[in-house]
């Protein structure tokens, strides 16, 4: 019984984390988050923004191939 309760704990955990991880990159590529000019500005913040989303699309994919 506890092993399942904790499966099903992991997930919610996973998936609240791929949530907020394309949260945050379409907030940084859309310009609602950005980073200071002193550490590159917008530019630096899209670019960032994409490489979040690209790594946790291929994490799902990673996830969901290992299952």
């Amino acid at each position: 019984m506890a092993k399942k309760q904790s499966k099903v704990l992991n997930f919610i955990a996973w998936l609240t984390g791929v949530i907020v991880s394309l949260s945050v990159g379409f907030a940084m590529i859309e310009g609602t988050l950005s980073l200071p000019s002193w550490l590159g500005g917008s530019v630096v913040a899209m670019f960032a923004g994409y490489v979040v989303i690209i790594t946790t699309l291929i994490g799902v994919v990673l996830a969901i191939i290992n299952q």
